[in-house]
């Protein structure tokens, strides 16, 4: 398999020059040839050693589409494809606080960091207009970090709160884990009025689903354990006795079943709750689809919250982007966080992890048994570096699964984003190439590039309908020379063709059946390892609908295959032989 890569010299006419000249000092032509292969190494390496951001690999595995990167440090929001070469750009007065997203009709929505404490809301549309903004700070209050654009065009909004010392204690928190005012998390849902304004239209406040057993004397007395689904107003977790006691850093809605899902780096959990609820119910503990009111519906990573485990029974370490794997995505209803790892012994690592929440058709979670943690007992999949500390990120990140079942991952802190595939194989890899709010020059290190989160659109996506997609340069300034291609309508190519393998796994052999529609175009088949290491190519006869390779002789594995004419190729197909 080519792999499509981005790693010619940068000033490469005068180092070629610079050859030639040492070239001319070699007396003669058999020499020069006895040296050649020598001398290309020398300038291979030289090559590969000049790049430093952008683009290192794209292969024919990676899932085709437009990469939305906003880093933390940067007022401008870029669009990129597959090769790194920007399709859009918006440019704001202000830097996000964090996250940005791409609207059905092509806008960029995106949050915005007014000062230390203050941020808004911005929307533009695509030609860079500002259409839509509000700002949803003030006194005691303010958004950060997330926000959700919903189905039917509102917004929720991540926010904290403040409470004074004298309410928190009220509220039954024990004075000796108060040392100032607490910011608790609460949700608004923002309706978006003209240019500037917006109705709240509902909201939910961690402060209304607390159980403490510290003062029996007030209203929310309990044993936490016996109530996992509230908030142990006593529980200390990574935030200390400061304010910011919760720490919740990402906001994802399931349309299907009306809940959403917010990541608490500062309990190491992700809790659902229930969307479907007026905010007075919301606000009770009854009311709403579920009959839960505004009560957690499910929890998981670290069940010593609730006091129904130990540290050792803690998955999760300071994790962000926990959300719902889409529906009609490969593992549709799974839950994925990038789990950061600060705090894991004896190293630490990221991980991206993905659980089976115990839960069924109708969107009810299966209660724990009396003194046990909710299921599962385990992760369903985990996706490490080799060797793990090569991952890590303590902070920011996301992962997010794409259409054809691959995961594109950010590494936030590092700005580096990479595609692999459910073997661990990497198909796609970029560096952010950026220092703050400016673009380095190919050969510099970039510094301040951290990236919150990153998304990648398909190229269906109803937003680019219309829109004007033609590639410029990439972000990166004197950038390297690129052989990167793209293969036009890479996953739909082939799909009229109806390409499948049977049997599935396989032994001996197996059979690789299509139908070319009568099309006289010359068609190869081509079959690549789970490396993406090219094994064979066989031309496929004009009317043929079937042919057949042998397995003896390849060792038990996952393979990939594809059909490619000279001007389309089908998505990679897997099969595996186990012998």
């Amino acid at each position: 398999m080519t792999i499509l890569v981005t790693q010619s010299e940068r000033k490469r006419t005068s180092r070629l020059g610079r050859l030639f000249v040492a070239s001319s000092l070699i007396p003669y032509p058999n020499m020069l040839t006895k040296y050649l292969p020598f001398i290309l190494f020398l300038l291979t390496t030289s090559l590969q050693a000049q790049q430093t951001v952008g683009l290192f690999l794209n292969d024919s595995l990676a899932y085709n589409g437009y990469t939305l990167v906003a880093s933390n440090s940067a007022k401008s929001t870029y669009l990129i494809d597959n090769c790194g070469r920007v399709v859009n750009t918006w440019t704001s007065d202000y830097i996000p606080y964090f996250s940005a997203y791409l609207t059905p009709e092509g806008n960029l929505l995106r949050t915005a960091r007014l000062g230390a404490l203050g941020a808004a809301t911005e929307m533009y549309d695509w030609d860079g207009n500002l259409i839509w903004t509000y700002n949803f700070s003030g006194d005691g209050f303010s958004q950060h970090h997330d926000i959700e654009l919903l189905p039917n065009g509102n917004i929720l909004v991540l926010a904290w709160e403040s409470f004074d010392v004298q309410s928190v204690i009220e509220a039954g928190r024990n004075a000796d884990l108060v040392n100032e005012e607490l910011r608790p998390e609460f949700i608004v849902e923002l309706q978006p009025i003209g240019a500037d304004s917006a109705r709240i239209v509902w909201e939910w406040h961690v402060f209304d689903h607390l159980v403490q057993d510290h003062d029996p004397m007030k209203s929310n007395y309990g044993k936490p354990a016996d109530h996992p689904e509230l908030i142990d107003f006593n529980y200390i977790g990574i935030g200390g006795f400061y304010e910011d006691w919760l720490h919740a850093n990402h906001i994802n809605y399931n349309p299907q079943l009306d809940q959403i899902i917010i990541s608490v780096r500062n309990f190491n959990e992700l809790w659902v709750i229930d969307h479907s609820t007026t905010t007075e119910e919301a606000a009770g503990h009854t009311g709403g689809k579920y009959g839960k009111g505004g009560d957690l519906l499910y929890r998981w990573g670290n069940p010593i919250t609730y006091r129904r485990g130990t540290d050792a029974d803690k998955i999760f370490y300071d994790q962000h982007n926990a959300h719902w794997i889409p529906e009609g995505y490969p593992g549709e209803g799974n839950i994925m966080v990038f789990n950061n790892g600060r705090g894991r012994m004896p190293v630490e690592f990221s991980s991206v992890d993905v659980i089976v929440p115990p839960v069924d058709a109708m969107g009810n979670y299966t209660l724990p048994s009396s003194d046990l943690p909710y299921l599962p007992s385990d992760l369903l999949s985990s996706y490490t570096a080799t060797p793990p500390s090569s991952m890590l990120s303590l902070r920011i990140s996301s992962a997010q699964r794409l259409p054809n079942g691959n995961t594109l991952i950010c590494v936030g802190q590092t700005g580096r984003l990479f595609e692999i595939d459910e073997m661990g194989n990497v198909h796609w890899d970029y560096i952010t190439p950026l220092r703050g709010n400016n673009p380095v020059t190919q050969g510099d290190i970039a510094s301040g590039n951290a990236v919150f989160s990153a998304l990648r659109y398909s190229t269906d996506f109803e937003g680019f309908v219309g829109k004007d997609l033609t590639p410029g340069a990439p972000i990166e300034l004197d950038p390297l020379p690129s052989d990167c291609e793209i293969t036009t309508d890479i996953h739909t190519a082939f799909a009229e063709y109806g390409i499948t393998a049977y049997p599935n796994p396989a032994n001996d052999q197996i059979r690789i059946m299509y139908d070319l529609n009568g099309k006289a175009i010359p068609t190869q088949l081509e079959l690549y390892d789970y490396q993406g290491r090219f094994l064979l190519k066989k031309d496929l006869p004009t009317g043929s609908d079937e042919t057949i390779i042998k397995c003896s002789d390849l060792p038990s594995g996952i393979y990939f295959y594809l059909l490619r004419t000279s001007t389309q190729m089908s998505e990679a197909k897997k099969f595996v032989i186990y012998h």
